[in-house]
């Protein structure tokens, strides 16, 4: 009988849990590039806003008599003009307006922009037509020459080159924004947002805003910084600030005449206007990635090629003869914010040569981080493997040099991934594709690399292969575009087949040929297959040995008749119970009560002891080693469901004992 929780004791692991994730500040500061173009930045702006409170001299007052002096001059740090004004009072002050013009043009240009771009893309039709077209009007002409018509009509003055700048600058917002909207309009959130009763309005706010929001951010930190240059250029010209007002433009334009006789009139100003525009840029990279939920990993970097390996114990390879893949303490974790998630805890698999082993488990078992962990696929960061090896005929895969691993992927190891649709490049044919991966491996020609392409979509059961080489994965159904992934994966004939789920999107008619044909392929190429998949009945068609996995660790293996007849562990057994059989409509289908632990913070003892009816006291108390509890079965039990397994059972629990002594 269970008891419910307290919900304060829920709420207090729940709130731990969201403040363990990393703030945007801490997200930020982390990015280096970004933290150090937010010091710059933060500098400039602070200075200039504190121009008037700064003990230096008014940026007019002329001194003829104190004219070009140079830097580090008495009185004049950065020296005089040839008008004897202090350069560092004109700079202070001419910052202060670079910025209010470069910064308020940004915002308008943005809103006004980003506002035509939402709404031309959602609405669509008349309203889209209309809208571009005005849009394309304004990029008819070179913005600069645009900008200049706009001031000339306007007349000289600065508040008249922010209008025009601001202006000219909107249709680049509008055409970006528009894009992506037209992108999203009708993904299916939007349509189940429409679904729950939302308007246009709130449609555009809540669903379609939030996910433009990270380009309107690096957009217009990148034309902060052109506006910025546009500002200086018009002021260059004598169109932006008159004189005697000062901003970096005008300074510019000031020292030109001086260049040779007195550059640092003309360099210092140009010194400032990199600074800040390379600040902005940089800053803007940095807030754009913290925006990205999908980069918000606890570390501001990109994934590399490879896992990154931080073994802490490399363990040692077992006697015996070894298969076509040997895993041995393999663990893989995720670091994010102070939370590490143990999402593959110690996996001994051995796949013999030509054998097709079944991986079995609950979503969230660790079945996938154990693929891309073999194949050194998980992303850095968050992702590490912390220990463990992956051999591969005598070399250990996590050992190997960049060039080795490129050969090993796809070539001796290859792998199917669950959606054909997300892994299928969206802008090239199935045929180029499968004849990449050919040339890759492959010192053969173009042409024969297209000719073995459409003679592997024959194998693979796919009708008029040649005409089907020249579509885009878009144009195949679900189950044409699995049997594509399936010959890209077979195309290098791989010695090791991993197979992630790689029917679950199939309806059963389908679901069938692709297993028969990957069972077939496999005989025909001689290959090693690791399926995984949820489904105990895809198992049974094809698998000769089966894994069952727990919280990131397996729990029991064996042959799949032993497993499916006689389960050992207890969460097999309730595996099974899940699976509805049709010989028998009215047996009871058993759920498993409870739910899997959180991988950062796995319980003691076995992690499937809170959810077991067989649980004892000391299921709750130290490691427990997969053993052997039959000829051919092993399990992480001490308790085993195996019949003739009670003096092992009780061999097993004594040694338990022993070890935690």
């Amino acid at each position: 009988m269970s008891v419910a929780a307290d919900p304060g004791e829920e709420a207090e692991p729940a709130a731990a849990a969201r403040s363990s994730r990393p703030a945007s500040w801490r997200l930020l500061a982390n990015n280096r590039l970004a933290a150090l173009g937010l010091v710059l930045l933060s500098l400039v702006i602070v200075v200039a806003l504190a121009a008037p409170l700064l003990p230096i001299a008014p940026p007019d007052a002329t001194a003829p008599a104190e004219r070009l002096q140079r830097p580090f001059s008495e009185g004049h740090l950065l020296g005089t003009d040839h008008l004897g004004r202090d350069i560092l009072s004109r700079l202070v002050w001419g910052t202060r307006i670079s910025l209010a013009v470069g910064i308020s043009a940004s915002l308008i240009a943005a809103f006004f922009g980003s506002l035509i771009g939402l709404i031309a893309g959602y609405a669509g039709g008349r309203t889209d037509h209309l809208m571009m077209r005005g849009i394309d009007m304004l990029m008819a002409f070179p913005y600069i020459l645009l900008a200049l018509a706009i001031v000339a009509v306007l007349g000289p003055g600065l508040l008249n080159a922010l209008y025009a700048i601001a202006v000219v600058n909107i249709p680049f917002f509008a055409r970006n924004i528009r894009g992506i909207t037209l992108g999203l309009a009708r993904r299916d959130f939007v349509e189940a947002a429409k679904l729950s009763g939302k308007g246009p309005i709130r449609l555009v706010a809540t669903e379609i805003f939030p996910n433009v929001l990270p380009t309107i951010v690096i957009a217009l930190s990148t034309t902060v910084g052109w506006m910025i240059l546009e500002t200086a250029g018009l002021s260059f010209l004598g169109l932006g600030a008159q004189p005697p007002q000062a901003d970096l433009g005008s300074m510019l334009g000031e020292g030109r005449k001086l260049l040779f006789t007195a550059p640092y009139v003309s360099i210092i100003p140009g010194v400032m206007i990199f600074i800040i525009v390379m600040s902005i840029n940089l800053l803007g990279d940095g807030i754009r990635d913290v925006l990205d939920p999908r980069l918000r990993s606890g570390a501001l970097a990109h994934p590399s090629a490879r896992t990154q390996v931080k073994r802490r114990k490399v363990p040692e390879m077992p006697a015996g003869e070894t298969g076509a893949l040997d895993v041995v303490g393999l663990q893989t974790e995720f670091s994010i914010g102070r939370d590490v998630f143990r999402a593959v805890g110690g996996v001994d698999l051995r796949l013999g040569k030509e054998e097709c082993l079944g991986l079995v488990g609950e979503s969230g078992s660790g079945k996938s981080v154990t693929a891309l962990s073999i194949a050194s696929l998980v992303p850095s960061p968050p992702g590490a493997i912390v220990g463990g090896r992956v051999m591969r005929e005598g070399r250990d895969v996590l050992e190997m040099r960049d060039g080795e691993l490129r050969r090993l992927r796809g070539g001796e190891i290859s792998m199917i991934f669950q959606d054909p649709l997300s892994s299928l490049h969206p802008l090239f044919t199935v045929g180029d594709q499968i004849a990449e991966a050919v040339r890759a491996h492959q010192p053969v020609s173009r042409a024969e690399a297209w000719a073995k392409a459409v003679d592997l979509l024959g194998a693979v059961q796919i009708p008029n292969p040649k005409e089907r080489a020249k579509s885009y994965p878009h144009e195949l159904s679900g189950g044409m575009r699995q049997r594509v992934a399936i010959a890209i994966a077979l195309v290098n004939e791989p010695e090791v087949l991993i197979a992630d789920e790689p029917t679950t999107a199939l309806d059963v008619t389908v679901q069938a040929q692709v297993l028969k044909l990957l069972d077939d392929l496999r005989h025909e190429k001689h290959t090693a297959v690791l399926f995984i998949t949820h489904d105990f009945g895809v198992v049974s068609e094809i698998c000769e040995r089966v894994a069952v996995m727990y919280a990131g660790r397996i729990v029991e293996m064996g042959r799949t008749e032993d497993v499916l007849d006689a389960p050992a562990h207890p969460y097999t057994r309730k595996l099974i119970d899940c699976v509805p059989l049709l010989d028998d409509p009215d047996r009871r289908l058993d759920a498993i009560e409870g739910l899997p632990p959180p991988l950062n913070r796995l319980p003691e003892g076995c992690a499937f002891a809170p959810r077991c009816p067989r649980a004892q006291p000391d299921c709750r108390a130290g490691d427990i080693p997969l053993g052997e509890v039959a000829p051919g079965r092993m399990a992480r039990c001490l308790y085993p469901l195996v019949e003739d397994a009670d003096a092992a059972a009780d061999a097993r629990v004594d040694a338990h004992a022993e070890a935690g002594q």
